[in-house]
């Protein structure tokens, strides 16, 4: 059991949540039995009245399909009891390119399909809690996207409103629109993934009182200790696309993982590098929530654990030398061209 709860934002600032949150990403990878129990590991694992936070896309899936909220909605088929006490957001708005990629999209028409589409596969009998725009729409008006969310937001089409890769002044930009329409802002933050464009818009959800759901802690499993070449990943691994897990990256990104090793290597309570990691995400701002993803049990409840983790200020110090010493290797994604769609758009 873990003890560690937060309060989410805006409109939302009544429900309490797990500290760490459970992105399902990696769940259309194993059988329904492995991802379900997953599931169910960290939705038990927290005390009664406390919302387990699950994070899902309309394109979590291979072929950028809904695998991810087909395999949601057989879960609750099965367990309907866990609608209520889990707490879930869902990204969309975005559209195939043609060219074997997806752009956003948050044109009215597509906004509202894609909110229509991710409750029609996800079923009668959970809710979207969150609907979030993966990307901010640079070919729409920000102030368009949000009047269109709000409007569906209205019409019950989901609880609340979450914006993903949004910069600090695109967020108070949608608090001066709507005062306190926006729950959660989902943005990349790890030990080698924490730049200007993280830290202002930590400083804007401070200031706001929004949460910040920071993906990817772990940075995709590497900042674990358990990867140390590109041979660790088995066959259709993703990860094997992503420039920072090519061979000579892994290689000079392995002394990040040495200098946080270091950190835990006499630490009572022992906890693990992840979770050290993710208790320094947690440690970045009061309305932090730390987004691993997991598809093991184990794996979800050693996450959850780190929830409950304090460190101190010469450990916090420690990761931020740690970050500073070593510049990652590598581009957030594939590197190249291919990276333009998936940045920060504003």
């Amino acid at each position: 059991m873990v003890s560690q709860s937060i309060k989410l934002g805006g409109s939302a600032s009544h429900i309490s949540v797990g500290r760490v949150a459970h992105g399902l990403m990696k769940l259309t990878a194993v059988s329904d039995e492995q991802a379900f129990e997953s599931i169910k590991a960290g939705v038990d694992a927290l005390p009664t009245g406390t919302k387990m936070f699950l994070n899902s896309g309309e394109f979590y899936d291979r072929t950028w399909g809904v695998g991810n909220l087909q395999l949601l909605s057989r879960f609750f088929e099965k367990y309907p009891d866990y609608a209520e006490k889990t707490f879930l957001s869902v990204k969309g708005a975005m559209k195939s390119n043609g060219k074997g990629s997806i752009m956003p999209d948050a044109s009215a028409e597509n906004l509202r399909a894609s909110v229509d589409n991710c409750q029609k596969v996800l079923g009668p009998i959970k809710k979207i809690d969150l609907y979030q725009p993966a990307r901010i729409d640079p070919k729409v008006p920000f102030e368009t996207i949000m009047s269109n969310l709000i409007a569906l937001r209205d019409e019950g089409k989901f609880g609340h409103i979450g914006l993903s890769e949004c910069k600090g002044s695109t967020l108070r930009k949608a608090y001066a629109l709507h005062p306190g329409s926006v729950v959660a802002v989902e943005v990349e933050v790890s030990a080698w993934e924490y730049g200007q464009e993280q830290k202002d818009l930590i400083a804007a959800a401070t200031e706001l009182g929004v949460s910040v759901l920071a993906y990817s802690p772990l940075g995709n499993g590497l900042l674990t200790g358990t990867i140390n070449s590109s041979a660790d990943l088995q066959a259709g691994d993703f990860r094997s696309m992503l420039d920072r897990f090519k061979e000579d990256n892994i290689k000079a990104n392995l002394a990040i993982i040495e200098g946080l090793k270091a950190i835990v290597e006499n630490r009572k309570p022992a906890i693990t590098v992840g979770q050290l990691c993710i208790a320094w995400v947690a440690s970045l701002g009061p309305t932090m929530i730390p987004l691993p993803g997991s598809s093991k049990a184990t794996r979800t409840l050693e996450n959850l654990e780190a929830g409950d983790v304090e460190l101190t200020s010469e450990e916090i110090k420690a990761v931020e030398k740690v970050v500073a010493d070593h510049p990652v290797a590598g581009e957030r994604y594939f590197g190249g061209a291919a990276n333009e769609h998936l940045h920060l758009w504003g």
